[in-house]
């Protein structure tokens, strides 16, 4: 199990940690493998201020709003109300056929954070993705110490790079050099 990729991703917010595992998806799909998850897009204003996040289901680009300023009845976390229904309708089952598709190579979950850990559900399919025995990239709140996060924080079989200004252009292939290591090849 130890030669299983399991890659954790952290940064404070707006550093890219999105746009670093969106790039390492690239460089995968280019080299024949298959990812499958959830990953969370920023939704911006006029402004390019963030005003909210969607959920997408990475390979069939199905998403909904998750989080927005202008979620006044939903239970906050920061700014935003927080709806879990599109993590739960689009997100969760995402994940699920990640981790049971005989065809899908790597499981991907963007993000784990405070938003996403009022959903009982998916953290209960996080946990599910990290002891499988597939290769997986998740991307990591950086602050929050939330008991999932922490937990994840010390597993033994994940690696956890920071993408900071610096490195976040070369880390990405920094992580995709380790991915394709310890990756089987396709064929």
């Amino acid at each position: 199990m130890d030669d299983i990729p399991k890659i954790g991703i952290t940064g404070m917010p707006h550093v890219g940690k999105t746009e670093t595992l969106k790039r390492i998806i690239g460089f995968l799909r280019e080299a024949g493998y298959v990812c499958q998850g959830m990953i969370t897009e920023a939704i911006l204003d006029q402004e390019e201020k963030r005003v909210g996040f969607k959920i997408q289901n990475w390979q069939t680009g199905e998403n909904a709003v998750f989080a927005h300023v202008d979620f006044e009845d939903k239970e906050k976390v920061g700014d935003y109300g927080v709806d879990i229904g599109p993590l739960e309708e689009i997100g969760i089952p995402a994940i699920e056929q990640a981790i049971t598709d005989e065809n899908i190579h790597i499981i991907i979950i963007d993000e784990i954070g405070k938003m996403e850990m009022l959903s009982e559900k998916f953290c209960e399919i996080v946990v599910s993705a990290l002891d499988c025995d597939k290769p997986i990239m998740v991307t990591l709140h950086k602050k929050s110490r939330t008991p999932l996060l922490q937990d994840v924080r010390r597993r033994d079989d994940i690696r956890i790079l920071e993408v900071t200004p610096v490195n976040r252009n070369l880390l990405p292939y920094k992580i995709e050099k380790i991915m394709r290591e310890k990756l089987p090849p396709l064929f």
